[in-house]
C-alpha cells in the first residue's frame, strides 16, 4: 500500500459506524457491528497481498488460478479492544496466525509499558496487520509495532475503526513505512486522550466494563 493514511469512506463502513458512535447502542450490537464492519476494513487492508498461481481442475476443464502467495498472514491484536476486530479478519483469512501485545500506561510518565507479548514465528516472511479500534495518541500502537519491528516484521499494516490527527501524526513520525486503515479520521483528542467526537471506550463498549 502506497498510502500513509487511508480512510474507507464505502457507504455500509460509515452507516455502522455512524451507529456504533450513538451513545445508547448496545453492548452485543456494538460488538457486532464492529464485526462487520472490521470485515470491510479487511477487505482494503489486504487489497495488495502477494499473489500466485496454481494448476487447478474446474468441472469443466484445467485452468492456472491466482491464490494467495508465501507464508499465512499475522494478525496481531493489541489488547484488550484489539481482540474485538479478530474474529472481523480471521473470517475472511481463517488460517492467519494471531499475535498479541499486552501495554499499558504507565501513569507518571504517560509511556507504555509492555505486560505481554507473543506472536508467530518468521514474522519478517509475512505479512503483520496490527489491529486496534482506536488510534489516539499512538504511543501504544507505536511502542506495539517497534517490538514487532524488533522481533523481525517488516511489512507492517495498522487497521482502526477511528484516528485522531495527533496519532497519524505519531504514527507517520514513528513508522512511516506503515500503512493505516480506518473508517474515519475525527477531529482530535479532548485533555484526557480521548478521540473527539470518537464513540467513547472501545474496550468498555465492546465488552460491557466501566
Amino acid at each position: 500500500m502506497s498510502q500513509h493514511l487511508t480512510i474507507v469512506d464505502h457507504p455500509l463502513v460509515q452507516h455502522k459506524l455512524t451507529l456504533m458512535r450513538e451513545k445508547g447502542t448496545h453492548t452485543a450490537v456494538f460488538r457486532q457491528l464492529l464485526h462487520e464492519i472490521t470485515q470491510l476494513l479487511a477487505y482494503e487492508i489486504t487489497r495488495e497481498m502477494p499473489m500466485t498461481t496454481t494448476i487447478i481442475q474446474t468441472p469443466m476443464e484445467e485452468m492456472e488460478a491466482p491464490t494467495l502467495a508465501g507464508r499465512k498472514l499475522a494478525l496481531v491484536s493489541i489488547l484488550r479492544a484489539g481482540n474485538g476486530m479478530l474474529d472481523g479478519v480471521l473470517d475472511l483469512i481463517p488460517l492467519a496466525r494471531v499475535g498479541f501485545v499486552g501495554l499499558y500506561r504507565d501513569e507518571k510518565t504517560l509511556k507504555p509499558v509492555q505486560y505481554y507479548f507473543k506472536v508467530p514465528d518468521s514474522l519478517g516472511e509475512r505479512l503483520v496487520i496490527v489491529v486496534d479500534p482506536m488510534l489516539a495518541t499512538g504511543n501504544s500502537s507505536v511502542a506495539a509495532i517497534d517490538l514487532l519491528k524488533g522481533a523481525g516484521a517488516t511489512n507492517i499494516r495498522f487497521l482502526c475503526l477511528l484516528a485522531a490527527p495527533e496519532g497519524v501524526a505519531r504514527m507517520k513520525e514513528a513508522h512511516p513505512d506503515v500503512p493505516i486503515v480506518t473508517a474515519a479520521l475525527d477531529r482530535g483528542l479532548n485533555e484526557k486522550g480521548y478521540i473527539m467526537p470518537g464513540l467513547g471506550d472501545a474496550g468498555d463498549r465492546m465488552f460491557g466494563t466501566k
